[in-house]
């Protein structure tokens, strides 16, 4: 079929419109195509002088300027298939962090602080206190130098209760000793002294050391047992005593079909803890469960049956 050499005028100005860049501006400018607004409200009015060479604004110039580095960045894409992106391969080569993660440092909750010299110590070194060592075969005794019962509590007993933080012989084995010696035969004069002991316990929790933590809940045991009303004057004190409680009372020992050797000795702090808290509930009254529940959550109740 034979073409008009004006038809095929008509094709190539189509063709050179759609292939052309700017050919749809042009021909707008041409009159082929109708302008379209000046603006979204309409076109300006006739009489409205359009400004002609005006410098850009602050804005246009931030504009054309983030333009220029987003074109910057494009030109440095790789070629597809060239990078990583989407490859899972457990031998590709980790990317070097700007900023390596640092581990968040430890709270050392558990960790054992320094232990200063005791009161005890200062007394016993002086001459000042009615005790010593009396060595007897293979066991130590203690032989004290006056009747435990003509004793004043309000003077001694927080002076050996001070002395249950330490670790060094003679002041550790005297303290805890003549320590229990008191409190077996203290009878009622141990209620009073109570107030006196919070914080000379609470000193030696804070330790944080296992093995005075052990000495002290010992001693907490005996000294909730040795007289009536002491298990219920204490309740008040749970915030001085039960934090460290509640660090250590997951501190147990799981050794499977193996033998614990610290059982012997009670050195099973878990186990020591458990224990103290159900004799505290036991004679601590009506109002001893839901303060040691405030202080530890995870404390059930082995009076309560549910």
């Amino acid at each position: 079929m034979k073409v008009s050499p004006a038809a095929q005028l008509v094709h190539m100005d189509e063709f050179s419109r759609i292939v052309r860049p700017g050919a749809k501006k042009q021909d707008k400018v041409m009159g082929r195509i109708p302008k379209g607004q000046e603006s979204p409200f309409g076109d300006f009015p006739r009489d409205y002088s359009r400004p002609r060479n005006a410098k850009p604004s602050a804005m246009r110039i931030a504009a054309m300027a983030s333009m220029g580095t987003a074109l910057s960045a494009t030109e440095n894409f790789q070629s597809r298939g060239a990078g990583n992106g989407g490859m899972t391969s457990s031998i590709l080569t980790p990317r070097k962090e700007l900023h390596p993660m640092v581990p968040p440092p430890k709270a050392g909750a558990h960790a054992r602080r320094d232990i200063k010299g005791s009161e005890f110590r200062r007394f016993y070194e002086r001459g000042d206190l009615p005790i010593q060592v009396h060595h007897a075969g293979t066991a130590n005794k203690v032989f004290w130098k006056v009747d435990i019962d003509k004793l004043d509590y309000h003077h001694y007993l927080p002076i050996f209760f001070d002395g249950l933080r330490e670790k060094e012989d003679p002041y550790r084995f005297l303290a805890v000793e003549g320590t229990h010696n008191m409190l077996e035969r203290g009878g009622s004069k141990i209620l009073p002294v109570v107030p006196q002991l919070i914080i000379p316990i609470k000193t030696a929790l804070n330790t944080r050391d296992t093995e005075v933590i052990a000495t002290i809940l010992k001693v907490l045991q005996g000294l909730v047992l040795s007289g009536e009303m002491i298990g219920e004057a204490l309740v008040p004190y749970y915030r001085q005593i039960l934090p460290v409680f509640n660090i250590f009372k997951n501190n147990k020992s799981n050794l499977g079909d193996a033998i614990d050797y610290g059982q012997q000795r009670r050195l099973n702090l878990g186990e020591l803890i458990e224990e103290t808290l159900e004799i505290f509930e036991m004679h601590g009254g009506e109002d001893a469960f839901i303060n040691i529940k405030y202080m530890i959550p995870t404390y059930e109740s082995c009076v309560i049956v549910s």
